[in-house]
């Protein structure tokens, strides 16, 4: 008889309860239990492996289950949760707590750099290297990003076979010497992983690793992942939103209900066939939906993520796809009022020390050839911007909103006007702040530099604001607007919103709003976070919306809402069927005559980044697909003949797949 050695699990949960707070504290913030009776073990070895998906809806409690596998929260019993491998002799002593053993990496734009040299400015990150707390690539991965460090325990030593397949397999050996402010979301979300894996965790926790990655991106890093996670060095637990596919390697799932409660968890094809039977059922009229288990978030879960894209279809098929009407989808071709330009870009070319990052390339403008970035943006028009992670697109949006320090020598207008007095024209040039007066912007570098200790109703009135800590001034129109924006989104702004958040019902009563005025930015989830930054930017209906990756991080019934609210304000909702399946109505804001934000007019230019189809607003015709970074081609240009969100062949043409 062969006998093999036992080894314990790395992380053991039995029948635990979790507390943000304990139990018996007295305290104004709500403390509901966490996960009641959660169940879960993390193997150290299986055969064969088993790698783990913790999947759910905003607001589902995501990373708060990926904190309490790190330990953090207050467990009840306290004995129910375990680390038994990490106090064996195979694990090396400095991997002995969980907090060490056990590395999670979220990507909530808390940027790469410490605090001492986090940027306070948006324009940081295109300058040349200025001081030495401008710290490398190689450094932030190494760690010597200390002004003053400590000397390293002979345990950190350096492992130089390692870093250098870290660096080859992540393709960051081209960026090593370059300042991480340089780094565009894509490569920075690479660089933060591959520090992690060079810190060699028993356990890396990977908080929605895919969000805001370039198709071709993703399907390279998932196999990346399976390769890591297959020699189990570290151990891989990965987190997703439901409409994100599922990577073909993943073999269990949690699926996590709207109030941090597990509705399914085991082995992928088991969890996968509950729940498609739980939206059967409700679609049958056999059973009620579950006011935490949304059916309209479960329909877009079950694709399939290859090395070679997105595969499958959804969970229940074609019918999820049909659920929520388009409110474009019928007038797409209705002719546009199109007007005079808000961007004119003659040739633009944007480097630092001899490197272009943009513009490097030859475009035919008229039969004849002209260096640069040639583009020209007219009110009423509709633009998405396009191309892998690195290739400019959002130097471009820095261009536009005058963040980038080389906008005043290179040949832009914007609303007709240079940014520098122009000989005989007899004209004033703009300046900063008449520019940020009259464009709307939210982004990831938005989203980092806003201060968290603004509450949300301050973080929505800064559209008002010269900058992001000066106080807004607001006349009265602007004051109904912020409330009615608040009212709109209660559901998804207020972390303690009692009643069930049904989209399909108008937020119409005169509730008060001190929640806006008691919760501070921080304090917000993820989502709501990124609801508060796209409030900011369409409320006061600037001449230019700039939304880059603006709904990342959003499930989508809270990205639609926004989207919808976007083309129409509050004249249009989702009304909710007894099925779980949407329609998009007449608002009773809008019948009874009380809109206070109406949608996009035609009068506005609207610009929009994203890499996710069903991110895409339905209005968006016009596009423009970058080339690799210093690839030498030309950017490509084009007009969509139907919406992007819902038309997968136009989308996979843009990106040549």
């Amino acid at each position: 008889m062969r006998f093999t050695h036992f080894r314990p699990p790395v992380i053991n949960i039995a029948f635990g309860t979790f507390y943000r707070h304990h139990p018996g504290a007295s305290s104004i913030h709500p403390n509901p239990a966490l996960f009641t009776n959660l169940n879960f073990t993390l193997p150290c070895t299986t055969d064969p492996s088993t790698h783990w998906y913790i999947v759910g809806p905003s607001l589902s409690g995501k990373t708060t289950f990926l904190q309490i596998l790190r330990g953090e929260h207050l467990c009840f019993p306290p004995a129910a949760r375990s680390y038994p491998y990490l106090s064996t002799d195979e694990v090396p002593h400095r991997l002995r707590v969980p907090h060490k053993a056990i590395q999670y990496v979220g990507f909530d734009n808390d940027g790469l750099s410490s605090s001492v040299t986090t940027s306070a400015y948006l324009s940081a990150r295109y300058e040349s290297k200025r001081e030495n707390t401008d710290f490398s690539l190689r450094d932030f991965l190494l760690g010597n990003t200390e002004l003053n460090p400590l000397k390293r325990s002979h345990e950190d030593g350096f492992d130089r076979v390692l870093f250098d397949r870290v660096v080859r397999e992540l393709k960051l050996a081209q960026l090593l010497d370059l300042p991480v402010t340089f780094l565009s979301n894509g490569q920075g979300r690479r660089a933060r992983i591959a520090r992690a894996l060079l810190s060699t965790p028993e356990v890396l926790l990977l908080d929605e690793p895919f969000m805001g990655l370039d198709p071709p991106t993703v399907a390279g890093l998932s196999p990346l992942l399976h390769r890591l996670a297959s020699r189990a060095k570290p151990r891989l637990i990965l987190s997703a939103r439901p409409q994100d596919p599922i990577p073909d390697w993943i073999t269990h799932l949690v699926y996590l209900r709207g109030d941090c409660q597990v509705a399914a968890i085991g082995e992928k094809e088991v969890v996968l066939a509950k729940l498609r039977q739980y939206v059967r059922q409700v679609w049958s009229g056999t059973s009620k939906e579950e006011d935490n288990l949304s059916v309209h978030s479960l329909l877009q879960l079950g694709r399939t993520l290859t090395a070679k894209g997105i595969d499958g279809e959804p969970l229940m098929g074609e019918k999820s796809l049909k659920t929520s009407e388009s409110p474009f989808a019928q007038d797409f071709d209705v002719p546009r009022n199109i007007g005079e330009p808000v961007v004119e870009m003659d040739g633009c070319k944007v480097q630092y020390r001899g490197k272009v990052a943009l513009g490097n390339w030859k475009q035919n403008i008229g039969g004849e050839e002209q260096e640069g970035l040639v583009w020209t943006v007219r009110r009423g028009e509709r633009w998405g911007i396009f191309g892998p992670n690195g290739s400019g697109k959002t130097t471009i949006v820095s261009l536009i909103c005058s963040d980038h320090p080389q906008t005043y020598s290179l040949p832009i207008k914007l609303f007709g006007r240079s940014r520098l007095p122009e000989v005989g024209s007899g004209q004033l040039p703009l300046t900063f702040w008449d520019i940020q007066a009259r464009i709307g912007h939210s982004s990831p570098e938005i989203h980092q530099h806003m201060p968290r200790n603004l509450t949300v109703r301050q973080v929505v009135a800064n559209a008002w604001a010269d900058t992001f800590r000066s106080k807004a001034v607001l006349d009265e129109q602007a004051k109904e607007k912020v409330e009615a924006c608040l009212r709109w989104f209660e559901a998804e702004l207020n972390p303690a919103y009692a009643k069930a958040s049904k989209l399909g019902s108008d937020v119409q009563e005169s509730s008060d709003l001190q929640w806006a005025d008691h919760y501070m930015f921080g304090e917000l989830s993820f989502s709501a976070q990124r609801v508060a930054l796209f409030l900011r930017a369409i409320i006061k209906n600037p001449d230019i919306v700039v939304l880059d990756e603006a709904c990342s991080g959003m499930d989508d019934g809270v990205r639609n809402r926004c989207l919808l609210f976007l083309e129409h304000g509050e004249t249009k909702t989702y009304a909710k069927h007894d099925n779980g399946s949407e329609t998009i109505v007449e608002s009773d804001a809008s019948k009874s005559g009380t809109v206070k934000v109406g949608g996009l007019s035609d009068n506005q230019a609207l610009i929009c980044i994203s890499h996710i189809r069903e991110e895409i607003p339905d209005c968006i015709r016009e596009w423009i697909c970058l080339p690799e970074a210093n690839s030498g081609l030309p950017a490509r240009f084009g007009v969509s003949v139907a919406p992007l969100g819902r038309d997968e062949k136009s989308w996979r043409q843009i990106w040549g797949m």
